[in-house]
């Protein structure tokens, strides 16, 4: 009989912090598009946009390593959750080969992103009915942080040679998704796959069960 892990609980408390967090971010990066901040920046220096990218994936992880609560908050909900997030790469997919198709984006950039986004979002999705192993988990966010890897560098690389079809970005729904998706995304890729380099084992794991402490990990009949 499987034993499922050790739930790691986090104070009510931490999850409005999580939750406030997130908003809050969700609400400045629409602020800086709806005051024009973001295209007055993709005016005066592009490359400083990859500069939040970049900032939107370490900052999360970042405060993960090294804040307590955060890290107790991220942790408690559970690697299903964590990846059954990527399902809305699916949806960003679509946006992808929307603005490529109309010739907004560059075709080497918008292709890599749509397909690998699609691609992730429905291997995350296949949780839904597969069997929600540890080698199940680990496949998924390896291939979800490898189509980031391309993705993100693909549009970086163009951002910082200042293709003028990258100021698209700067646009909604667009900017959502690099500045918002990609940060939240990015940063659960690493967290999870930290945790799952210090466990051991392919037993299942409760929908409702969050990250297990180091330690703690269940093991496989």
């Amino acid at each position: 009989m499987q034993t499922p892990p050790t739930r790691s609980k986090a104070p009510l408390g931490h999850h409005g912090l999580l939750w406030t967090v997130m908003a809050l971010w969700l609400f400045a990066v629409l602020a800086a598009v709806w005051t024009g901040a973001l295209a007055h920046l993709a005016e005066v220096f592009m490359p400083g946009y990859a500069v939040l990218v970049a900032l939107g994936i370490t900052l999360p992880v970042i405060a993960y390593m090294a804040w307590k609560p955060w890290r107790q908050a991220v942790e408690a909900m559970g690697l299903h959750r964590l990846t059954l997030l990527h399902i809305w790469r699916i949806p960003a997919g679509a946006v992808f080969f929307y603005y490529g198709l109309s010739g907004e984006l560059p075709t080497l950039f918008w292709t890599l992103a749509g397909v690998g986004d699609v691609l992730a979002g429905l291997f995350a999705a296949s949780l839904l009915w597969r069997p929600q192993t540890l080698a199940n988990y680990k496949r998924i966010h390896i291939f979800g942080l490898i189509d980031f890897v391309i993705a993100v560098g693909t549009g970086l690389t163009f951002t910082l040679l200042e293709d003028p079809r990258m100021a698209v970005l700067t646009t909604l729904p667009m900017a959502l998704i690099p500045l918002y998706g990609v940060g939240l995304s990015g940063a659960s890729h690493l967290v999870v796959l930290s945790w799952l380099r210090r466990s051991s084992g392919t037993a299942a794991i409760s929908a409702t069960e969050g990250i297990p402490a180091v330690g703690t990990a269940a093991q496989a009949p």
